[in-house]
C-alpha cells in the first residue's frame, strides 16, 4: 500500500465481480470509500444470518432463480425464456416476466 493510500480506499476495479459487494460489505466500505453505516451493516448481517438458516429447495431451483434474477438484467426476455429451454429448466413463469420485464 503506497502512502497516497488508505486502508479504506477500493481498488479500482473492486466494483466488478460476482464476489465484489460481497468484499466491500466484508470491508465496510463502499465502493467510492465511503464507509457503510453500522446499522446497515448490522441490518445485513441480521438478514444473512435468516437466510443462511432457511432449508432450501434443490441445486436446480437455486441455480435457475438466480439465472432468471440476474439474466433478466442482461438478456432480453425471448431469448433467455428460450437458454431456459434449452438448458431444461422451466421456462419463464408469468409473475417473473411481470417483475423482471414489465417496466421495460
Amino acid at each position: 500500500m503506497s502512502n497516497s493510500e488508505t486502508p479504506t480506499e477500493m481498488p479500482t476495479n473492486a466494483s466488478a465481480g460476482a464476489d465484489a459487494v460481497d468484499e466491500a460489505i466484508a470491508r465496510g466500505i463502499d465502493f467510492d470509500g465511503s464507509p457503510i453505516p453500522q446499522a446497515k451493516l448490522d441490518l445485513y448481517s441480521r438478514v444473512m444470518a435468516l437466510e443462511a438458516g432457511r432449508q432450501r429447495s434443490g441445486v436446480s431451483n437455486t441455480m435457475r432463480s438466480r439465472i432468471v434474477r440476474i439474466g433478466a438484467k442482461h438478456i432480453p426476455q425471448e431469448e433467455l425464456n428460450q437458454m431456459l429451454i434449452a438448458a431444461d429448466f422451466a421456462p419463464l413463469k408469468d409473475k417473473e416476466i411481470a417483475f423482471f420485464y414489465g417496466g421495460k
